[in-house]
């Protein structure tokens, strides 16, 4: 029978149980089990495709199309497994699917009620990810802080799930802030003890409180907590900051994480550490200083852009460089600065995003590159923004625009046809999609291979009926969709690296096994410091 762990999180939000849930994960996964895990989001939005990065973060989307949480890009990058539509259920996904049930007489007349049909709702869904993914242990994270009202129907729902399992198949995990108090050069514990007894009066006892801290909180505090929270003294582990975030499933295994989880849930595989040791072994000995500008309009919360940053530290690590990344404003760049505000830098990478707002700066910031011989990568909006800085300033359109940003204008970028008139939510097109690349491009020295999957999310494309005047300005097509309807990516072969692509290849990258793209990508940015 399959494991269940639930991960709460108590006192302020924020504290990392998404990283904690995580580096679980990978910890049961190198004892050899097979992991999946989910993220149960409280808020009303039915997922966080409408929702502005700059509140809520990125939008990660899985390999079969759903629209997530950031965590899962966590999830997937320290797991390495494929998430799927069943790994992020918001309250408005619950409520949603009940009362359409209802309208649907499904409830053959019942009262529709939090308890069951919400309830009843959500333990279905954790059920089918374990059905979908055939996974050993289910890891799922609780979002928000215990006390939350929107997070109660969730926590009543586990409460139910370990009766209905069985106690001795589920384990409960509370993430608690341990702070520190400067003038009395201490740190407390009340403020756990206080979570932990609200988690507990909703009815789920935690097997295992993680304290979190910048520093080690000591053992005196740890045993106080176990002592007035009912705990093992070695079920409370120790969470401290660390320098690099993939160090965390090695702080929390020499802390005892996974073996008190496994002798809690009777699993008894041994865990081998030594791939991971070594990949962080090699993140820590990088020499030299690569300078990579994230040309975007979400730079005021860095989160916007979490899997594109993760993705160019994966690349990072496997070209031996340290990285520095500026963030720049596009509302900030125009043709007169362009050259001061790049100066110094070795790489620019335009990422995606919606809406005219900051894109004429992009533009700019792509032109700087192609003139300049500065390795360029544009993805999504940053493909788009390639092509509209090639149509204008290379092939003679000076009108050239996309569809989203005026109605007036040549659209170089236009509407995809299967998007008229649609709704804005979960309607893109989202998900894996395979790419056909053109041998001896960019692209194909990249991935040395014909045929690729990557995943995507948007509504515009390069407008077809400018591929030929584009071409013959010198403008490489090096990807297509398989029948060739869908111009996937572009390059421009005078330049070292200039690749443009209508995908999001940051949602496939691994620390251990970065995605060839970004890799290619830091790779000439550090050549160019060498020149």
């Amino acid at each position: 029978m399959a494991k269940y762990i639930f991960v709460t999180g108590g006192v302020v939000s924020g504290l990392g149980k998404g990283i904690v849930a995580a580096s679980l994960g990978r910890l049961l996964k190198l004892r050899g089990y097979k992991v999946a895990a989910q993220k149960f989001d409280p808020y009303m939005n039915v997922d966080p495709g409408t929702m502005n990065p700059t509140q809520h973060g990125e939008v990660f989307v899985t390999h079969d199309g759903a629209e997530t949480d950031l965590d899962l890009g966590h999830y997937e990058r320290f797991i390495d497994e494929n998430l799927t539509e069943f790994s992020n259920l918001t309250s408005g996904k619950v409520f949603w699917s009940v009362l359409n049930k209802e309208r649907n007489g499904e409830y053959l007349g019942q009262t529709v009620q939090i308890i069951p049909h919400v309830t009843n709702e959500i333990k279905d869904f954790i059920k089918k990810n374990v059905e979908l993914t055939g996974a050993d242990v289910m890891i799922t994270e609780i979002g928000g802080t215990i006390g939350d009202i929107e997070s109660q129907p969730f926590l009543e729902a586990i409460r139910q799930f370990a009766s209905d399992v069985g106690r001795k198949n589920c384990l409960f995990i509370h993430v608690c802030l341990v702070p520190y108090i400067s003038g009395s050069d201490e740190y407390k514990s009340k403020p756990a003890q206080h979570s932990t007894k609200e988690l507990q009066a909703m009815g789920i006892s935690p097997d295992i409180i993680i304290t979190r801290s910048d520093e080690d909180c000591g053992e005196a505090i740890r045993k106080k907590i176990a002592l007035f929270c009912s705990v093992k003294e070695d079920c409370v582990i120790a969470n401290t900051t660390a320098d690099c975030l993939y160090e965390v499933p090695i702080m929390l295994h020499k802390n005892g994480l996974d073996k008190v989880v496994c002798r809690e849930l009777g699993l008894k595989n041994k865990c081998d550490l030594t791939p991971w040791k070594t990949m962080v072994r090699d993140i820590r000995s990088r020499k030299g200083m690569t300078r990579i500008a994230i040309v975007g309009k979400y730079v005021s919360l860095h989160d916007s852009y979490l899997s594109i940053v993760e993705s160019l530290n994966h690349a990072s690590y496997a070209c031996h460089t340290n990285l520095q990344i500026e963030w720049i404003d596009s509302e900030e760049i125009t043709r007169q600065n362009a050259a001061e505000k790049l100066r110094g830098i070795m790489g620019i990478l335009v990422p995606g995003g919606f809406g005219t707002r900051g894109t004429e700066g992009m533009i700019e910031a792509c032109r700087y590159a192609r003139e300049n011989d500065v390795p360029y990568f544009g993805i999504c909006l940053g493909m788009q923004i390639a092509v509209i800085e090639y149509s204008r300033h290379a092939a003679g359109i000076q009108d050239a625009t996309s569809g989203e940003f005026s109605e007036g204008g040549t659209h170089v970028i236009d509407l995809m046809p299967d998007q008229n008139g649609k709704r804005i939510g979960g309607t893109m097109r989202l998900g894996a999609y395979p790419c056909r690349i053109s041998k001896d491009t960019q692209m194909y020295a990249a991935y040395g291979e014909e045929l690729i999957e990557e995943r995507h999310r948007h509504r515009y494309e390069f407008n077809n009926d400018y591929c030929a005047d584009l071409e013959n300005a010198g403008l490489i097509i090096s990807g297509t969709s398989p029948d060739g309807s869908i111009v996937e990516t572009v390059e421009v072969a005078s330049n070292r690296f200039f690749i443009g692509v209508q995908f999001h290849p940051e949602f496939t990258s691994r620390p251990n096994r970065p995605n060839p793209l970004f890799k290619t990508f830091v790779k000439c940015a550090k050549e160019t410091g060498l020149h």
